[in-house]
């Protein structure tokens, strides 16, 4: 996840975007999924979406990836400090890198090696199809939603939840509702999405049952909510169901409390 300030509103596309303030009321709520989104509208802080820098967004996405929050960002610190600054553009300073130093900037952030490999090659993908890094934020933001995702999915290295991240928090864009572990898990143990669901077809749910205002907040939300109650391995409705605030919209599947077991929803099918 990108960083992103957290402003008092959630409006995808930013105040300045275009966009408006959405409304959390789970008792107007069309869909399980929407109750969900509006119960965790009122139990957590809400969001501008938009505006950050796309080729920075991307560095950093691709930083966060297969790691935490604590382990990437000293690793994009040290990268901005770096390559970055006045009058440089990220994007040729990271395709003029040298890689071994580049991984060695970044190794607070684990698969060093790998990732400087995927950001020497974005930064060049960049710099040939868009000439500079600016070129890229207009596109990102400008273009088509569907072109952006399927442009950016065409870099080595980009997944869908990286493309939909820079959609998300550099695009502004609404109805983008990036899935990570956290919510892959989340919404497949509370069967919302099939239990054998793979990311992308947990994305086309939760696209499809949460408001596109929503769909930004419900991702960043989602993450804090699987850290604090909906945990891989100790969901807080192992012990005590009413420790959970969606007990009440959740299936458990994949959760046993009778026995103390927790497994992934896909292997808890039958």
């Amino acid at each position: 996840m990108c960083d992103d300030p957290e402003p008092a509103v959630n409006i995808s596309g930013g105040s300045d975007g275009g966009g408006s303030p959405a409304e959390f009321d789970p008792a107007t709520a069309d869909t399980r999924a929407e109750i969900v989104i509006d119960r965790l509208g009122e139990l957590y802080w809400q969001k501008t979406y938009g505006g950050q820098d796309a080729f920075t967004c991307l560095v950093r996405t691709i930083l966060s990836q297969n790691t935490s929050d604590a382990a990437s960002q000293p690793a994009h610190d040290a990268l901005i400090d770096k390559y970055d600054g006045d009058g440089v553009d990220l994007a040729d300073s990271l395709a003029n890198a040298e890689q071994s130093m580049l991984a060695e900037t970044i190794s607070p952030a684990g698969l060093y090696n790998q990732k400087s490999e995927v950001l020497i090659d974005a930064a060049s993908w960049v710099r040939e199809e868009f000439g500079s890094a600016a070129e890229f934020d207009s596109f990102v933001k400008d273009a088509s939603p569907s072109t952006v995702r399927e442009t950016l999915l065409e870099v080595r290295g980009v997944g869908p939840k990286t493309a939909d991240c820079v959609l998300l928090f550099a695009g502004g864009r609404s109805g983008v509702f990036p899935v990570d572990t956290h919510v892959h898990r989340i919404y497949r143990r509370m069967g919302i999405a099939p239990p054998t669901a793979d990311h992308e077809e947990v994305r086309a749910v939760l696209e499809r049952d949460v408001p596109a205002a929503k769909c930004g907040f419900g991702h960043t939300a989602t993450i804090q909510f699987g850290r604090e109650y909906c945990t891989a391995q100790q969901p807080a409705c192992l012990e005590d169901p009413e420790a959970c605030p969606m007990a009440d919209v959740c299936d458990q599947i994949g959760v046993y409390p009778d026995t103390g077991a927790v497994v992934d929803p896909a292997d808890a099918v039958e």
